[in-house]
């Protein structure tokens, strides 16, 4: 019984068994520790499970007939002994349902009907997808500008997009821009000039609208790539602690951005079947789509090996970096790896508010390069762009070479 992997005592297991819900205790036990769910967090899913099982044999509610509303009507009610309910039985009760429909034991819910605009959407969701070659993390990005577009643009009635005009396309974008960063606002508008081209080749509107986008400003080279010096680096990565399973983790996703270049979502990416062990090499599964191999440095193939045989929790994901939270799975999205990088940060006594972001170490490495001698090609190449016009800001910082270029002071040495 899998109930012995949190519980020691038979006259609780054997309680636990007499009521509605008792019979699948022993599985969803078993499921809880196949995701990683520590001793303590099992234990309280489980006896909130057990719980409520008294109360639906009390009001007659069998097993396969539990649905939310029960779930909700027994949070509302004040027990009497037993410790008041909190946010998180909620949360515990919410999972066990759904495992319950997952398991086939209770119907998944229906899906409530789409809006006209959640259509739209999701159809445009499937052109990124399957015609345009976006990931599923830029493409929802898309879709959540064109589904405030769409709500703000016709808010009372079903979308018709060929009513749609300059102006009004002008219009959505000075008012929503003005309360967004300027990143933020620019993939607004990259996002609107996306859909609207993709309306008027689905034949939905007849004029060329994405010209009604404005532009956010943004002046080419205006700013100086920032970069940590090697001193600081070194201690960022010196700040793990590579005794735990969580610090080999840290140290090995911190090389990969110190070492390689690597960007967060590439990391996000990464699965085990991406290293070649013995031709010492990775795979990197870039923008785009597009799959590159470079080198697998000696100092960073250890850290992912040590990483591997001693702080990897057993999963089924073929992702290499796992979550330290239960339920054990691959990294969601690249913020987790920003995270990372702003934990290093305030570890090593720097204040992650202002070098926070794994770019960071993007930056030092191409700057690095330049200041060994390496060519804006050879960088290009390194961090896996397709033109030198995505490196030429590096050239700001090669002041070696400005120097060569600045005029004499007209008045002399000073």
């Amino acid at each position: 019984m899998s109930l012995w992997l949190f519980f020691g005592d038979q006259e609780t297991i054997s309680r636990f068994h007499l009521h509605p819900l008792g019979k699948y205790l022993d599985d969803y036990a078993k499921w809880l520790h196949d995701r990683g769910y520590c001793w303590e967090a099992a234990r309280v899913k489980i006896r909130n499970v057990a719980r409520l099982s008294p109360w639906l044999k009390r009001h007659g509610i069998a097993a396969k007939d539990l649905r939310w509303h029960h779930i909700q009507d027994y949070l509302q009610m004040r027990p009497r002994k037993s410790p008041p309910f909190n946010k998180q039985d909620k949360t515990n009760l919410k999972q066990f349902l759904l495992y319950l429909q997952t398991q086939g034991v209770l119907p998944k819910p229906v899906a409530a009907e789409s809006t006209p605009v959640e259509e739209i959407v999701a159809k445009y969701r499937d052109y990124l997808l399957k015609e345009r070659g976006l990931s599923q993390e830029t493409s929802a990005q898309y879709c959540r500008h064109i589904n405030r577009f769409l709500l703000e643009s016709f808010p009372r009635s079903k979308p018709d997009l060929s009513t749609l005009c300059s102006a009004s396309v002008t219009s959505h974008v000075q008012k929503t821009a003005a309360k967004m960063s300027k990143k933020d606002a620019k993939l607004m508008c990259c996002a609107l000039r996306s859909f609207l081209r993709y309306a008027r080749y689905q034949g939905y509107v007849e004029a060329d609208l994405q010209a009604s986008v404005p532009t956010v400003a943004n002046w080419t080279l205006s700013s100086i790539p920032r970069a940590l010096s090697a001193e600081v680096a070194e201690k960022v990565l010196a700040s793990c602690d590579r005794q735990s399973p969580i610090g080999r983790r840290d140290y090995a996703v911190l090389l990969l951005l110190a070492r390689l270049g690597f960007r967060a979502g590439e990391i996000v990416m990464l699965e085990l079947d991406d290293i070649d062990w013995r031709a010492g090499t990775i795979s990197i599964h870039g923008k785009g789509s597009n799959l590159s191999q470079m080198p697998l440095p000696p100092d960073v193939g250890q850290a992912i090996a040590e990483y591997l045989q001693h702080g990897r929790p057993n999963c089924s994901t073929r992702r290499v970096f796992i979550c330290r939270k239960a339920p054990i799975s691959g990294f969601a999205r690249s913020g987790a790896v920003s995270n990372i990088v702003a934990r290093a940060f305030h570890r090593a006594g720097f204040d992650s508010a202002t070098r926070k972001g794994a770019h960071l170490f993007r930056h030092t490495l191409a700057t690095g390069l330049l200041r060994t001698g390496a060519s804006l090609p050879e960088i290009a190449e390194m961090l896996r762009h397709r033109s030198t016009a995505c490196v030429t800001i590096y050239a700001k910082v090669d002041l070696k070479s400005l120097r060569s270029l600045a005029l004499a002071w007209p008045g002399g040495a000073q």
